[in-house]
């Protein structure tokens, strides 16, 4: 029987056995799918992860696009994805998306083809200096040597790659830099001078299942004394509140926060990309759905100043939380990381717990035991649920007598047509917010998934793309008119990968989220436009038409939630486009923030 030849042993030169043993070690640490960009430069990495088995390849046309979706497809798989590019300003362009990346902790693989050291510098052409090139914003970086056809040479790069997804995936993850220069001959020709020489079987096949070098990272643990510590401060003070910012948390540290609320007898402030807002624990703790209301609302919030929060993750998107915070600091402010950042924009966390959330949540709740709010909610915890629920009234009802769409509307759609298990991506600016404001608590599961480390607005739509390669459920973008005209690029990427995304573009003719900001007070209402809402009167469905992805621009609560029904049931990506009328909106959230008032004030009353 005949022994297949190795990949590597078979390449027909240096730079194609350099990038073969390269990819074969990054199949073997974890990396599933490839971004590859267009290059002459980088031919040998493109040919090389197309060949190797196991290995899922998504070419793009530019490569800002590129690295956003590698950010969402990250972000979706909860794997790291690598991106492949030419040199010169082609690197560059990854820098957007290694930014977010290394704000929000999603694995990234920049592998970019450089020019050889004697053509740097020397006006050779798409030549850029790329050492180091994304400075600070990475977890590590890496110079490769030349490729080399030798046992040492070949050995080397299969430890660089055991390292680079390492260093990517480790307890704080994010973005690895890997700058790798090749000389002539670019193309798969073969160079009889670079069969590989001397080298041994581990240098050309590694050790196959299995890494070259694998990395085992240590859990970080709570010891017994924090475990003990915490519980006495949960005994000791009834006024606190569980606090979780964008985290894309997993279903077992869902249920373990979820059980620290009812063993804490605590409300939870969770935003909708916390993950806490919507699930099977719903019904059984105090997930507030409206807190950013209610903390809007002077009185309550000034009576409800907390003695002690407990937050996992970073600061929570709204401003009313963080406000509250401020005005009125707690004893303490305990923030629980398992990474090596630095949460605490307010300078306020009295300590920064380097535990894995699920470990501390889990033995916190067997230290506590049973709370006695379980069987009798305290008058703590009774007052914030009676407020949320006076509240969600309130929201529930918000621009139902409107004829035209309303951001409530809008939401109450969304959360209404997406199935249990899909996901919805959400852009910054104010449809994060709207999110947050408007989202119900519920018990259908959606995954809800944001660019919250830089809160920028470039790349949402490829990072939305990038989720939906994923296949793992139906997927849903809520998107503003500025962020879909930044990116709107990426529609060539969903043209050529055919993939099932509904992109729900919101147009109300600029910045909206600018109206609602001190800015707009001053100064006459042409400067406020052309400097900050920037008015574009583009049509986003004709748009999108324009790269061939269905478009339709729809018009009523009604309208929108068959749209979205078909949309969803579609085997392509569809654009919604939503008009708004700003104005009409920023007034209905004035008429909100009145009514919730009343309405805690009525509560106050009959208790």
């Amino acid at each position: 029987m005949l022994v297949p030849t190795p990949p590597v042993a078979a390449a027909p030169n240096r730079n194609l056995a350099f990038s073969r043993a390269l990819f074969e070690e990054l199949l073997r640490g974890g990396v599933r799918h490839v971004c590859v960009c267009p290059g002459s430069r980088s031919a040998a990495l493109a040919m090389a992860c197309a060949a190797t088995p196991g290995l899922r390849v998504w070419t793009h046309v530019d490569e800002r696009s590129a690295a956003f979706f590698a950010l969402g497809l990250a972000k979706a798989s909860r794997t790291p994805v690598a991106l492949v590019c030419t040199s010169g300003t082609a690197a560059a362009n990854f820098l957007p998306a290694i930014v977010e990346a290394n704000l929000s902790r999603v694995p990234l693989l920049a592998l970019t083809a450089d020019r050889p050291a004697e053509l740097r510098e020397c006006g050779a052409p798409q030549t850029i200096d790329q050492v180091r090139l994304f400075g600070t914003h990475v977890r590590w970086y890496a110079e490769a040597p030349l490729p080399e056809p030798t046992d040492a040479g070949l050995r080397q790069v299969r430890a660089l790659a055991s390292r680079a997804v390492a260093e990517a995936t480790g307890p704080t993850p994010g973005p690895v830099h890997l700058n790798l220069p090749f000389r002539e001959p670019l193309d798969p020709r073969a160079v009889a001078a670079d069969a590989a020489r001397d080298a041994t079987p581990l240098a050309i096949s590694g050790r196959a299942p299995a890494p070259f070098t694998r990395v085992v990272a240590a859990v970080a643990d709570a010891s017994p004394d924090l475990v003990s510590e915490l519980a006495g401060l949960v005994r000791a003070h009834e006024r606190g509140v569980i606090a979780v910012g964008p985290l894309d948390l997993e279903d077992d540290a869902i249920d373990a926060i979820a059980a620290l609320g009812v063993a804490t007898g605590w409300p939870i402030v969770a935003e909708p990309a916390a993950q806490l807002r919507s699930g099977a624990h719903a019904g059984r703790v105090a997930v507030l759905a409206t807190a950013d209301w209610l903390l809007r609302d002077a009185g309550f919030a000034r009576a409800h100043a907390p003695d002690i929060v407990l937050r996992f993750g970073p600061m929570p998107t709204s401003k009313a939380f963080r406000l509250w915070i401020e005005r009125d600091p707690p004893a303490h402010h305990v923030v629980v990381d398992p990474g090596a950042g630095w949460e605490d924009p307010l300078h306020a966390a009295t300590a920064i717990v380097r535990a894995d959330p699920v470990r501390l949540a889990t033995r916190l709740v067997r230290r506590l035991g049973v709370s006695p709010a379980v069987a009798q909610p305290s008058a703590w915890l009774s007052a914030w649920r009676a407020a949320d629920a006076a509240a969600a009234r309130v929201v529930a009802e918000a621009g139902t007598a409107s004829a035209s769409i309303t951001t409530p509307a809008l939401v109450r759609a969304l959360a209404g047509a997406l199935p249990d298990g899909a996901t919805l991506y959400v852009s910054n600016s104010m449809a994060v917010r709207d999110l947050d404001c408007f989202w119900p608590a519920g018990e259908r599961r959606v995954r809800v998934l944001a660019n919250r480390g830089a809160n920028g607005i470039d790349g949402i739509l490829s990072s939305a793309l990038g989720a939906a390669a994923a296949g793992q459920g139906p997927v849903a973008l809520l998107i503003g008119d500025l962020a879909f005209l930044h990116d709107v690029g990426a529609l060539v990427a969903a043209r050529r990968h055919r993939l099932p995304l509904v992109i729900v573009a919101v147009n109300d003719d600029g910045g909206g989220i600018f109206s609602l900001l001190p800015v707009a007070a001053h100064g006459e209402r042409a400067h406020f436009d052309a400097l900050f809402r920037v008015p574009h009167g583009m049509d986003l469905a004709a748009a999108a038409r324009g790269f061939g992805i269905g478009a339709v621009r729809v018009g009523g609560e009604v309208g929108l939630r068959n749209a979205l029904a078909t949309a969803l049931a579609a085997d392509a990506t569809t654009v919604l486009e939503v008009p708004l009328d700003r104005a009409r909106d920023v007034a209905l959230r004035r008429t909100i923030e009145r009514d919730v008032a009343a309405a805690l004030a009525e509560s106050v009353a009959a208790a």
